[in-house]
């Protein structure tokens, strides 16, 4: 176990220098300490094989889905390759195809009844700051007080996915809940986090923020399997529908590539003023 600690130790070094998100960094660290864990071996003797095994484990216990099969993968990998600098034959270590499903979306009825049903005044700021701004949680948990700018009406979110900074939109509704929330929460701390967590120490964590999402939205009983992330997907799917351009919107989301932006005119409703050439003449008097 103590070699194991060491060596848990030597791979958050290497992803701290390779810039990796604090939350990538947990992620890895705990994925590569139970594959340790279930590999039981010196970690000189570990090779292709005890991946596998430890992979096929994990499909046959059906506790985790292809997406987070993969995120061990990857863990793994990385794992060989820059904490143990060793070469491994990946062919035998494949990863699953990425299902490409669309995320369940909340309309725009959905967010208004979660907002104005919403009697927290906290819960209810963050949510516009997702909603309003398509930020991530991590981007709303992380959020300072200097990060809003009113005069502009824009939110600097910094290092956000990829460790990048970007701007994006403060709506005059975001801008109005986060007054009446300083107005009785008055958060103070020598780093400046918006948003203070239990015992006002930290900024709130995902968790919290996501707990809280999924508390309201069964409260207001809306029957879908949706995230705080959905308030983000709605963001940009209203946009969309509003007349934004797809480019316009990739880069308020902060997506890389533009790939990862299309996914919403999928989800637009872009069949509202498109008449079908059926219609174009009459079969039924």
């Amino acid at each position: 176990m103590g070699n194991n600690n060491q060596l848990l130790n030597r791979l958050k070094v290497d992803m701290q220098l390779h810039g990796m998100a604090e939350n990538t960094q947990r992620s890895y660290a705990q994925h590569v300490s139970k594959f340790l864990e279930f590999s039981d071996k010196p970690a000189e003797k570990l090779d292709e094989q005890d991946v596998r095994m430890f992979l096929i484990d994990l499909m046959r216990e059906g506790k985790v889905c292809n997406a987070t099969i993969n995120i061990y993968n990857a863990a793994i990998r990385f794992f060989f390759a820059v904490t143990l600098n060793r070469t491994m034959n990946y062919l035998q270590m494949p990863r699953f195809k990425k299902q490409k499903t669309l995320p369940v979306l909340l309309s725009r009825q959905e967010v208004q009844q979660l907002i104005m049903g919403c009697t927290n005044l906290k819960h209810k700021a963050f949510f516009l700051v997702a909603y309003g701004g398509g930020l991530r949680v991590s981007e709303i948990a992380a959020l300072k007080v200097k990060d809003i700018d009113s005069k502009a009406m824009r939110i600097f979110v910094r290092s956000g996915k990829g460790g990048k900074d970007r701007y994006t939109i403060l709506s005059n509704e975001c801008l109005c809940a986060l007054r009446d929330y300083w107005s009785v929460y008055r958060p103070k701390h020598r780093d400046g986090w918006l948003f203070l967590g239990q015992g006002k120490h930290a900024h709130i964590t995902d968790k919290a923020v996501s707990d809280a999402f999924n508390n309201w939205i069964e409260r207001i009983g809306v029957d879908k399997t949706v995230s705080i992330h959905s308030l983000r997907h709605a963001f940009a799917t209203h946009l969309l529908e509003d007349g934004a351009t797809i480019f316009q919107i990739k880069e308020l989301l902060g997506h890389a590539s533009l790939s990862s932006t299309t996914v919403y005119l999928h989800l637009a409703n872009t069949t509202a003023d498109v008449v079908s050439p059926a219609d174009r003449f009459t079969i039924h008097d």
